[in-house]
This record gives structure tokens, sequence and C-alpha cells, in this order.
């Protein structure tokens, strides 16, 4: 089992007095089922889950009363091998968006508050069913992502205190033995390679094998194009596959990483194609990174919804986008040109949204400023710039010269820990995770 983040958060969920319901949201196979299936077989005396995907007629125990006692009645003649026993039975609601009455039944279990109830579901935002009723105010949400870095070494057999340790130089700006920096520096370019997709790291854990995870990936790839066609609109689907796949295009293959919807089709306009971009963030296939026109907090007051770069929501389905010797150069470390550039910027896009950051960037044509990356952090606005080498970071110096005001910047790169200079201290690549 991949050890994942979420399972704590479930137990500190479980341990909450008059709890809500929890929602599990997050895109498609990025280990929702297992990691609630896990917890509910270690955590309780019983768990009874029903997957309205696997078993759509077992909606019709939600389609008369919602009263909790009438819906445990229901379920206790459909199973009754299930022993539904208050406070050690968990409830597990599963692909819940194919049943809105069960979505809005979420309300009712929480006010009755005798069983722990989870349910967990991909494409809910796009709220292609509505409930009748949204549940507002009775539940809880946890957003669950591909594996994230931490996560990525934890599968790789590095432990807890291996990784305090990496902190610890982290808090005290501590040069890194080159001995560990380089073998982190091979770890990060492969997480680089492989994305953060449960199934894919699993592979690559057991089997080494690079190309039977491009293989998997690419079987992901097309079954979020499958999702795309199934579950758009008519009118978005065509248009939402062609604004997905154009991000291999977008972000490798251009220096100018802006979402530009001529790259989505010859002559494409936004006016065409911006629901389309809209859907695929709603539905967690895409992040988006907004053009701030000053650096001040709230940078959300300073953002431009038509001028955004979009990356995906787990390097695992940017990759199959391309040819598989794009793996090899990035293992190997011989990217060149935009390519490098580019991935490097994903990987670090990638780290800072599965902390759930909302992403900002900053670019001002009259002194040529580009600042690749800024996020927020107790009321401080902090800048990032990413080097795919150890390069001067020229935008950022320039700009904290000029800004006495912001407290830190970060240049991540290639290279080991940095000493400050204008607050700007240079980072490994691999330290976003301690962002």
């Amino acid at each position: 089992m991949l050890r994942r983040k979420a399972y704590d958060a479930l137990q500190q969920w479980k341990k909450e007095k008059n709890k809500k319901c929890l929602l599990v949201q997050g895109a498609r196979q990025t280990g929702k089922t297992y990691i609630i299936e896990c917890f509910g077989t270690e955590q309780y005396d019983e768990m009874l889950e029903i997957n309205f995907k696997e078993t759509p007629d077992a909606a019709e125990i939600f389609k008369g009363s919602l009263k909790v006692d009438d819906l445990l009645m229901a379920l206790r003649f459909r199973y009754p091998d299930k022993k539904l026993i208050p406070g050690s039975t968990l409830l597990f609601f599963d692909e819940i968006q194919e049943c809105a009455e069960a979505i809005t039944s979420l309300k009712f279990w929480a006010n009755d508050n005798r069983y722990d109830v989870i349910a967990s579901g991909s494409l809910l935002g796009i709220d292609y069913k509505r409930a009748s009723s949204y549940p507002v105010g009775y539940v809880d949400y946890l957003k669950m992502h591909g594996l994230d870095l931490e996560e990525f070494l934890w599968a790789l057999g590095i432990t807890e205190d291996m990784i305090a340790s990496l902190r610890d130089y982290f808090d005290k700006k501590q040069v890194i033995p080159d001995v560990i920096h380089n073998q982190m520096m091979q770890y990060f370019r492969t997480y680089m390679a492989l994305g953060g997709m449960p199934e894919i790291v699993n592979s690559y854990v057991s089997e080494h094998d690079f190309s039977k995870a491009d293989r998997l990936q690419r079987a992901l790839l097309q079954g979020y194009q499958y999702d795309i066609a199934h579950y758009a609109v008519a009118e978005e689907k065509v248009k939402a596959e062609k604004c997905f796949l154009s991000l291999g295009k977008q972000l490798l293959d251009k220096d100018n990483h802006k979402f530009q919807y001529k790259e989505v089709e010859h002559g494409g306009r936004a006016q065409k194609y911006y629901s389309s971009v809209e859907w695929l963030l709603r539905a967690d296939i895409l992040q988006q990174c907004r053009l701030v026109t000053d650096v001040r907090y709230d940078l959300d007051d300073y953002a431009r919804d038509d001028f955004f770069r979009a990356y995906t929501t787990d390097l695992s389905l940017l990759l199959p986008m391309k040819d598989y010797s794009l793996k090899q150069h990035i293992v190997e470390n011989t990217l060149q040109g935009n390519s490098k550039g580019g991935i490097y910027e994903c990987v670090i896009a990638d780290l800072l949204g599965k902390k759930d950051y909302p992403l900002y960037f900053y670019k001002k044509e009259s002194t040529k400023w580009e600042l690749d990356f800024l996020f927020q952090k107790e009321g401080a606005v902090i800048p990032i710039e990413v080097k795919s080498g150890n390069s001067k970071a020229v935008s950022l110096n320039l700009f904290m010269k000029s800004r006495q005001d912001i407290p830190i910047a970060y240049k991540l790169h290639d290279g080991n820990i940095g000493a400050a200079e204008d607050r700007i201290w240079s980072l490994p690549l691999y330290m976003a995770m301690f962002l």
C-alpha cells in the first residue's frame, strides 16, 4: 500500500465529534477509492460500500424517503449480510456523482450523526447531474491529488527521518552534501518522468520499468479523453478535448507558456474555447496559473481571468502527450530547448498545486520582468523563479531590488542551497516540497 497523506486526514476526521459527512474529491485515478477502502477496513468494525457506477440500481434506495431510518431499512434489506451498527460502521458512497439523491441525503446523515459517512467521486465540479438540494454546511471536503514528491519518496523507501533531515537543511539554509543532493536530483527527475498517479508509481516501484510506466500513462490519458467524451455536454466534447491535448505543445514546445487559443486550432479564439477551459478546470483535469497586474496581497484582486497558463493536475497526464524519448531525456538530464524549461516549470506547478495553493505569475512587458510563480502565505506574497540549470534569476533579482516590502523570494534551480541576496534564497528544485 502506498502511504498517502490523505489517510492521516481521514483519521483526523474520524476523531472529530459531531462530525459532518466527508466528501473526497479529485480527478480520476488519484487513489480516492483505494485509500477510503483501506481506511474503512482498518478503522471500523463494518464498512458498507456502494459504488453507484458499478451498481447503478443501488440508486433506487435513495429514490423515495431520505429519512435516515427509512434509508437504513432499505440498506439492510439490500445488504442483509452487513451489520449496520451505529458508531462502528462506515458508510462509503463511491462515484456519488451518479446519484443526485445520494448527494442530497448527506444532509440527513450529518444531522442524524449515528453513522460516519464518506462520499467520493470524480467530476463532481462539473455539476452535470445537479443534486435536488446540495448539502451546503453539512459536508467537509478533502481534495485528493496524485502523489506529491514527499509521498513519491516514501514509495521509493525514503523514510520520514531522512526527509526530516532534508527539511532541516531547508530550515537552516545549510548546504546539502553533494552525495545527498545528487541522489535527490535523480529522484526528482524520476518523479518528473513518472508523475504521481498511484498506479504508475506502484508499477515503477515494483518493476523499475519506464516503458511499462509509459504504457500506463497513455492508457490513463485515453481514460481522461473518454471522460471528456462521456461527461462533457455535447457542445463542449470536441472543444474540451482539443484544449486538453494542446497542453503538450503549449507547455513543452513554446518559450511563452501563456495558454493560447490559436494553439488549440488555427485562428482559435477565447470566445469559442473559454467555456471548454472552464469545464476542464471544474473537472480537475487542469489547474490554472493566472497573470497578476501587481505583486501585492491579495493577489486575487489583481488577477486576470483572460491571461493564464494552464497545467495538467498531474504530470502523468502531460508526459504521454509527447514521445517516449522525453522520459529518457528527463531521467538522463539531457533535455534541451523549450522542453527543458517547460517541464521544470510544470513540475513546480505540480508540487505547488498539490499543496492547494492558488497559482499566479507576473509579467511586465515594459521591464521584461517575469516571475514564474507567486503564492501567498500568512498575508505575504512569495515570488518564485524556476531555473532548469543554475543560471542567474535576472528578473527576480531586479524585481526584489525594486520591492523592499517583499520579505523573501526563492530561486529554484539544479544547484545546491545558496546564500540570500536581496532576500532571495537559491534552493534545489526538490525543496519546493517544503515551501
